[in-house]
């Protein structure tokens, strides 16, 4: 039986468009610079910042933002992108970013910054240092009152957060988020981007015996003619390892579809004979009582046909390996929510095989028993 593992359904990442710049008459040599226009927040995973948390900060990056003019104009500079809350961005399907401006100076003097809704308007709030909102520009103020100039400079700390369960990736993803620095009475504007990618946090499956299950050489007389022969069971253990506590469950796919001698997920087929009769089946059961976690005194089982949508009351019967159902383990009995997450991971797989009837069997030559299935992880 080989084994692997494997990732199901990988994540779209969902992409943030930028806004088009308003279009007004430039100001004579005006320039607006960014000091880099794209953020990367690197490669995460649960495994490296493993404490519980609603909210995971990605980083903090930082921007200086510069407009400079040949003549002394509105300095008011919006930043175009989609909101996520009155003071952050939206960045992809479940995160978020901020923009603090501070340390402004306007031709060389130090400032306050100011937010305005739009070019002309009193400052709705204004301070050496401020969030900037969405949907608002911001604009050097001395003593409560908008200035022009020539130059006007700030610095920028960018900070980015996702929420737990966007940690919680099947298959590699990277998140991109753009929006837009517009100097509307300047006539200039300037890109930034965002980005950050996302990995699971790998779970490492193994099978004692290389998951290899030898039932020896059997005779004629070891089974039935007319009724199916059930093999002496045999066990393997089954580890899983992940670099961080991560909820996962367990499927199993038949590498011999087709063969086994009963249609039902919980059944694989052992191949054909020379002749393409079936051989048999195999199942694979786990009992959670011979199970164990992390520091869980008890592990109780749970299945979800729904594609984890929906979770059976956790009990600690045992429960056979499906090809279509999920299998996860949880340590609160009767609870239906579901798997807990999990590091490491101790039980014993016990394989029973069945045999066709000898009388619906081509034994002109040897017929060898040939299941071969994939056990596979989904990371919920």
């Amino acid at each position: 039986m080989n084994l692997s593992r494997y990732l199901l359904l990988p994540l779209i990442p969902f992409a943030l468009g930028g806004f088009t710049p308003l279009a007004m008459a430039a100001a004579d040599d005006c320039q607006l610079s960014v000091n880099q226009s794209v953020l990367d927040f690197g490669l995460m995973n649960r495994a490296i910042q493993p404490e519980s948390a609603a909210e995971r900060l990605l980083g903090e990056r930082p921007v200086n933002l510069t407009l400079s003019c040949s003549q002394a104009v509105d300095m008011s500079v919006f930043y175009r992108a989609m909101a996520s809350t009155a003071e952050r961005f939206h960045f992809a399907e479940r995160g978020s970013y901020r923009i603090r401006i501070r340390d402004a100076q306007l031709d060389g003097r130090s400032v306050d910054v100011g937010l305005i809704a739009g070019v002309g308007q009193a400052p709705v709030e204004s301070a050496a240092s401020l969030i900037w909102r969405p949907h608002h520009a911001v604009i050097p103020v001395q003593a409560g009152v908008p200035t022009q100039g020539h130059r006007f400079s700030a610095h920028l700390e960018v900070s980015a957060s996702v929420e737990e369960q966007g940690m919680r990736v099947r298959d590699a993803v990277t998140w991109e988020a753009s929006g837009v620095f517009d100097a509307v009475s300047a006539g200039r504007s300037q890109d930034l981007n965002l980005r950050a990618r996302f990995a699971p946090a790998a779970c490492e499956p193994s099978l004692s015996s290389g998951g290899l299950v030898d039932f020896g050489t059997l005779s004629k007389n070891d089974l039935n003619n007319d009724k199916s022969t059930r093999l002496a069971a045999r066990s393997l253990t089954l580890r899983v390892t992940c670099d961080a506590p991560t909820i996962f469950a367990l499927t199993m796919q038949d590498n011999r579809l087709g063969s086994a001698t009963v249609n039902s997920e919980i059944y694989y087929g052992l191949g054909t004979d020379s002749r393409v009769n079936r051989i048999g089946l195999y199942s694979l059961s786990i009992d959670p009582t011979d199970a164990s976690a992390d520091s869980f005194s008890r592990l109780y089982r749970t299945d979800s046909t729904t594609n984890g949508n929906a979770w059976s009351t956790a009990q600690s019967k045992p429960i056979s390996i499906g090809q279509k159902s999920y299998l996860g383990f949880t340590d609160s009995a009767g609870s239906t929510a579901g798997p807990v997450a999990i590091q490491n991971l101790t039980s014993t797989v016990t394989v029973d095989a069945v045999i066709a009837p000898l009388n619906s069997l081509d034994l002109s030559t040897a017929v060898e028993l040939d299941g071969s299935g994939t056990l596979e992880i989904i990371y919920l």
